[in-house]
């Protein structure tokens, strides 16, 4: 467990190569955060990856919009601070 008591945010984690590698990281024990503009799919590498005993949430966010990277970042400081 490489990755453990570290917070992974993996963009694009709803699908393809962004999924793999939230799974390889909430394998190595990484608190993983998806990140997804596409709900259904971001929710369900979470669901997946706490089926493996994995630790992850999900946060809707479109990468190609500013104002929600800002506000992904809050909620990144946010989960990092609790």
């Amino acid at each position: 467990m490489r990755l453990k008591n570290k917070i992974a945010l993996i963009t694009g984690a709803g699908s393809g190569i962004g999924k793999e590698t939230a799974y390889l990281f909430a394998k190595e024990g990484a608190q993983v955060i998806v990140a997804d503009n596409n709900k259904e799919t971001g929710s369900a590498t979470v669901q997946e990856i706490k089926e493996h005993k994995g630790e992850a949430s999900f946060i809707k966010v479109d990468v190609s919009d500013e104002e929600n990277v800002n506000e992904l970042a809050s909620k990144i400081e946010k989960y990092i601070n609790r």
